[in-house]
This record gives C-alpha cells, structure tokens and sequence, in this order.
C-alpha cells in the first residue's frame, strides 16, 4: 500500500503533541485523520485533514471514523482532575478507542504515556497510564508505547510557565531539595519517533527522552540563566510549595501545579537510565526563543475550555 493511500489518525491534531504528528505524517505523504473533542478549533491544516469527534459516548460511530485506518497515534490524556474531565473518564474513554480500533481492524497503536508509570501506583495520574499500557500490551493490537518525561515546544507549558515565575518573582523555591532528575525532550522529536514507530509492526516500548538531563534544581537554574532571571532557588517543604502552586493557580484561573505533580516528580518519576531518543537540547531551544518565553503564562483550562482559539506559541 502506498503511502498517499494508507490513512493514519492522531488524536488531537489542533493541540500539542498531536499537531506536530500529523505534520510530519503529511509530510511524508499519507492520508491523515484526527480525533478530537474540539472540531471547532482552528484548523492549521485547512482541507489537508479529515475531522472526526471522539464520540466516546457512541463506540460504534468511533468504530466507523477509525475504518481503513492503518496507524492511530494516541495523545489523548488529562493533566489534572477537574469538574470538567477526570483521570477515570479519560482512562475510560481511552479504552473505548482502543476497543473501537480494534474492532475497526486498525493495525498499529502507537501510544503516547509517560516514564515509569508504574513507579507510583498510588498517585492516579501514573496508575492510569499504567493501567492503559497493560491494557493495550494485552489488546492483541500491534503496539509502540512511547513515554516521555516532559515535553517542551512552541506550546508548552511547564517550561514556559517556570520562565514566567522566574520572570515575576524575586524568588524560585524547589520542593524539597530539588535534586530529582527530570529529562525533557522536543515535540518535535517525539512526532519523528511516534512516525518512525508508526511504519513498522514490532511491538515496543520505549523512553522518549532528550539528550539533557537535569535536576529540577539545575533546569530552573538553567531556564533563569538563559532569560536572564537568575533568582534564587530555595529549598522548600512540599507542602508549603504546594500551596504557593494552589495561590497561584488562584491568580491566574489554572492549575498551576498538583500534588500528583509534586510527589511524582520528587519520586524521580520523570527521568530514566537509558539513552536519549531525542536529539533538540532544551538549552539551545530555550537560548532561541529567551526572548518570548515566560512571557505570558500558558493555562491549561484555558486551552480546555476555549475549543475555538488555536493554542498560543511561546
């Protein structure tokens, strides 16, 4: 089958991840698809992409949109819970697209997770992810799970917003003592693997990781070095930074931070010993673009709540 003939569908392809997977599947010439809860967002690929909604709450006409699909490329997940989404819903509507794929006789998931999911099973956030790749490994489907650390990009948010703190606060506090590994890796570079793995069948799992690694300490330092915002960064209990997260948040109408969040990344979740998959070191893309990152923060219920906007570049 030709390339202009196999279709691919990504999930969210007007967002983050998702957006930069289907460029690249265009790119190389295939038909592609998305899924998305926001069909009225602004479209970047004009009639070069066939839209379709999620319709978890219907898995037959899920069942019909992912028909001829050869590749769907999962990015679909939610952050935090809230009165508008939850963990368990999106576990839930993640096995229904994964039930309907199978029924529609797509022939490869490529799966996008996190980095050792099952490393903290007490935290819903990982046990979710975890419960998702067991599920998918024992779909019978062809696979490629791909679990990233934290992404970063033109539409990030984590790293933009600790640039934004870095920019308006005198100080910078670290929960604990900071020294917890954290390894970043480009969107862009996760789009090329999740393509890469798209184009062949042999299941795998793998750390989608840059080729920097840092301590939450040394990436706050490094982020304020490069906006030149070198505050001081000070150790503090959790709890009482948790709090400054909760009074932020407050200020700006996000959620800036959850103890998921917290304990997951002092756990050391969000690093691995293998070697880096992505090439696009975080300090040069940040001493690129210093002049426009955390400039304005980045809400993530923003980009939830307006299906219209497309996301802000940083």
């Amino acid at each position: 089958m030709t390339q202009e003939k196999q279709i691919h569908t990504v999930t969210g392809a007007f967002g983050y991840s998702g957006k930069y997977i289907a460029q690249r599947l265009l790119a190389k010439g295939y038909t592609v698809h998305t899924l998305t809860n926001s069909t009225d967002r602004h479209n970047p690929f004009a009639d070069k992409m066939t839209v379709h909604p999620f319709n978890f709450e219907h898995p037959e006409k899920l069942a019909e949109s992912l028909q001829g699909v050869s590749v769907l490329y999962n990015t679909y997940w939610v952050r935090f819970n809230h009165k508008l989404f939850t963990h368990a819903d999106a576990v839930k509507n993640t096995l229904i697209l994964f039930e309907a794929a199978k029924k529609a006789g797509v022939e490869r998931i490529v799966h996008v997770s996190i980095t050792n999911p099952a490393a903290e099973p007490d935290l819903e956030y990982f046990q979710g992810k975890a419960h998702l790749e067991k599920s998918l490994v024992e779909s019978g489907l062809s696979y490629a799970i791909l679990r990233p650390a934290v992404l970063f990009g033109k539409e990030d948010i984590l790293i933009n917003n600790i640039a934004w703190a870095l920019r308006r606060f005198p100080i910078f506090g670290v929960f604990g003592d900071g020294n917890y590994g954290i390894q970043p890796i480009y969107v862009d570079d996760l789009a090329k693997l999740a393509v890469e793995q798209g184009e062949i069948r042999e299941n795998k799992i793998i750390n989608a990781i840059g080729p920097e690694s840092f301590t939450y300490r040394e990436l706050v330092e490094e982020i304020g070095g490069i906006i030149e915002k070198n505050r001081p960064v000070i150790a503090t209990p959790p709890v009482v930074g948790y709090l400054v997260a909760l009074i932020t948040g407050w200020f700006v109408g996000d959620v800036f931070l959850t103890w998921d969040e917290i304990k997951g990344l002092m756990a050391g979740t969000l690093a691995v010993d293998t070697p880096p998959t992505g090439s696009t070191k975080l300090t040069a893309w940040a001493k690129k673009h210093a002049d426009t990152l955390g400039r304005e923060y980045t809400s993530e219920l923003a980009r939830r709540k307006d299906r219209v906007q497309a996301y802000r570049s940083n």
